[in-house]
């Protein structure tokens, strides 16, 4: 048995080791202290040797002319002019274009496939359930790949397209559509939406405390409606129509005017939709099946109609349960899309790390830039969702 006093009656003296706190600060210091020593260690070696072999480091590549064209780009882009550095960008762009699409779309998709699974309607559950199980089990390449060679390239040549009224055409080259030209004024338009989105987002903030300390209900989102498309509308008329359309007309060799949706994108994008859709779906099904059924029939004996019941008791605590693996979808989808390179859609895994990386060979600064990329849109994506889950959840009083 430790004694506790020493021939004195003093309590014995305590050692720094024998204090936890400070034992679990010097072990995390030493770990610290670990990892960063061996990541030191790592890249000054690999510096060494690439140094040895004489293979160039740095980043003044970027500045050198890149010299090949890229078939997609939203900012300007000159195959005799531009550099490396712009391809960086024209890559990161068509990544963030196809991401941030594939997003909206497989969420509008899975959630009405996830509803329609929980559909009382038996050929609607089991369409559901047939489109859910066939699409989640065929590989995401062989998706894309059937959609870009056996429906995109087979579409009819340019001199014979499909036409969608007077200014949409759909040929093997692409989908053309007529363009937006925007005027003077229109920056009025621009301001005046984002006025009816801060009164919208006002107006649900209230309703919703309102609601809180009297029960009472308010037509939040028919004033929001109303706000966000009332507002912008007043204000396009008002500054005289700032907007008018470019439509593509058919030219010598191809259409001129408008702008074009490359077939490689199209079939990414519905590929990547379609595949993610089908868990999206699943895990709107369980957030919908975890909230009990009470749930629904007190809001039923309170008298709450079915939307108010769908809106305000079902979605809050669902929205709980599908909010984290829903995150996980998204940043799958997002990763996902570097497989755009089996079609040569130009995203910045295939323009950078693949074009790029080949011509001028830094390995090492081309697929750190790339892999920071994907890192930095993850996390933000994933700050994003958290900070929305805990907006969302529901305070117990």
């Amino acid at each position: 048995m430790t004694p506790t006093h020493d021939k004195r009656g003093l309590p014995p003296k305590r050692t720094l080791w024998n204090d936890a706190t400070i034992r679990a600060l010097a072990f995390q210091l030493l770990t610290v202290f670990a990892v960063t020593g061996l990541l030191l260690y790592i890249v000054l070696n690999t510096l060494h040797n690439m140094d040895a072999r004489g293979i160039s480091t740095g980043f003044d590549f970027l500045s050198r002319p890149a010299g090949f064209g890229i078939t997609q780009s939203f900012v300007e882009y000159s195959e005799s002019t531009s550099t490396y550095g712009r391809t960086f960008i024209v890559g990161l762009l068509n990544t963030l274009v196809v991401s941030v699409l594939g997003i909206v779309l497989a969420s509008l998709l899975g959630l009405i496939i996830g509803v329609a699974r929980l559909s009382k309607n038996w050929l609607i559950a089991k369409l559901a359930a047939i489109y859910i199980e066939l699409f989640r089990n065929i590989p995401l390449l062989l998706q894309i790949l059937f959609w870009y060679f056996a429906v995109f390239l087979t579409l009819p040549e340019i001199d014979t397209p499909i036409q969608f009224g007077d200014s949409t055409f759909l040929t093997r080259r692409g989908l053309y559509l007529p363009s937006p030209v925007f005027a003077n004024g229109f920056s009025v338009v621009l301001g005046a939406a984002a006025l009816a989105i801060a009164g919208a987002v006002a107006v649900s903030r209230w309703a919703s405390r309102r609601r809180e300390r009297t029960g009472r209900q308010f037509p939040s989102l028919l004033v929001a409606t109303a706000l966000v498309i009332g507002i912008p509308m007043l204000a396009f008329f008002a500054a005289g129509r700032p907007l008018s359309w470019d439509a593509p007309k058919m030219g010598t060799f191809d259409f001129d005017g408008g702008m074009v949706v490359i077939p490689e994108l199209g079939a990414l994008l519905l590929a990547l939709s379609i595949y993610t859709a089908t868990f999206i779906a699943e895990t709107v099904r369980a957030g919908i099946l975890a909230v009990s059924h009470g749930q629904t029939e007190a809001a039923y004996a309170l008298g709450l109609r079915p939307s108010w019941t769908l809106r305000l008791v079902v979605i809050p605590q669902a929205l709980r349960v599908a909010v984290p693996p829903l995150t996980s979808q998204y940043l799958n989808l997002i990763k996902n899309s570097t497989l755009a390179a089996a079609i040569g859609y130009p995203d910045l895994f295939a323009v950078f790390t693949g074009t790029v990386l080949n011509q001028t060979g830094q390995a090492v600064e081309v697929i750190a830039m790339t892999m920071a990329v994907y890192l930095t849109i993850s996390l933000l994506i994933s700050l994003f969702m958290n900070w929305y889950n805990a907006n969302i959840a529901l305070v117990e009083r």
